[in-house]
């Protein structure tokens, strides 16, 4: 395979072989000296993923260069692995993906090799449009929600979709940023958990700043003064032992999960009220937070949704200027930051 070809997507089967053939393997990556440009470049993908959502670029001039990059990759998702955290398992996937699709924007004649790795069936039409079956169309875009994405907006003939180079690179974003999220977390060995415990510790710091900095608390615990008044009437109406709507119980449930409460403590909260049952609330939270899933819990519903279900109440100024309820108490604690449309 062409070197630079390798380096710029690292995830590609013949990638591996150029670092065989070039005398890389695990355990002189993690051991050896020669390496180290390997291992600073592995920290520094995974740190630019938390910090920039997408990983940096470097120079590819030299073959030394590409060969660095290339085994800079088992390395950051070694990493990524022995720090075992979702949130850091999704942003370093999707950080991979959004490269890769910022590399093809420049090199078309890679992305046939790249979507026969990620098993994207695709052929060119006679009109220069890249067509896919509907069904392998709709297995990568469904994450997708612009309306420019749903199926019966899209050129569409004899059950082949036809896509612009652009939007193709998107759907292999996809597909790549998928088959990363499925292979990780991996099962490192013992010694090199060790070896590389320096970097998973550094990795580690970034990581819980930036998760507190995210955090609609800022990592401060939940203030009751700050809720939105839809969910402290759910909370309150749930204490009082009112039988809450199952879109109600949701949405307090994956608000108070988001807020970083904890399981005990969100049960702790349904306890007050005077006909609380343990193992059905329990039950009911651990699936809402994703605890019974080994995964994250479900989002909270936005407040166009809460409107739609009935379970909006007394709306005041500050609800006027959201979207949100997260983005409610973001205004309302002083750690405003505009995120993912909140």
């Amino acid at each position: 395979m062409d070197s630079l070809r390798a380096a710029r997507y690292p995830f590609l089967r013949g990638s591996a072989e150029f670092a065989e053939e070039n005398g890389g393997d695990l355990h002189a990556l993690v051991d050896s000296q020669s390496y180290a440009s390997a291992r600073s470049r592995g920290v520094e993908r995974v740190e630019s993923a938390i910090k920039d959502h997408i990983v940096s670029d470097v120079s590819l001039l030299q073959e030394y260069d590409r060969l660095m990059e290339v085994l800079s990759y088992p390395y950051a998702r070694m990493l990524v692995s022995i720090i075992g955290d979702r949130f850091l398992l999704k942003r370093y996937a999707l950080s991979e993906a959004s490269r890769m699709n910022h590399l093809l924007q420049g090199d078309p004649g890679s992305v046939s090799a790249v979507a026969q790795e990620l098993e994207v069936a695709s052929s060119l039409d006679a009109d220069g449009m890249i067509s896919m079956h509907f069904t392998d169309y709709l297995r990568f875009s469904h994450v997708m929600k612009a309306s420019e994405w749903k199926l019966i907006n899209t050129d569409l003939r004899n059950g082949f979709v036809h896509l612009g180079a652009d939007k193709f690179d998107r759907l292999l974003q996809n597909a790549l940023q998928e088959r990363i999220e499925k292979e990780l977390p991996l099962n490192v060995p013992p010694e090199f958990r060790s070896a590389l415990a320096v970097d998973v510790g550094r990795i580690s710091l970034l990581l819980n700043e930036t998760k507190k900095q995210l955090s609609p608390t800022g990592g401060e615990g939940m203030n009751p003064d700050c809720l939105p008044p839809c969910i402290k009437t759910i909370l309150a109406n749930a204490q009082n032992g009112m039988n809450l709507p199952h879109s109600a119980r949701f949405a307090l449930v994956s608000f108070l999960h988001a807020l970083g409460l904890t399981y005990d403590q969100i049960i702790a909260l349904f306890a007050q009220s005077p006909d609380f049952d343990e193992s059905k609330s329990g039950y009911q939270i651990r699936h809402i937070t994703g605890e019974d899933r080994g995964g994250e819990g479900y989002i909270p519903p936005e407040c166009a949704t809460m409107k739609t279900n009935g379970i909006c109440f007394d709306p005041d100024a500050t609800c006027e200027r959201v979207k949100h309820p997260l983005s409610y108490y973001r205004i309302r604690s002083g750690n405003f930051r505009k995120k993912d449309g909140q």
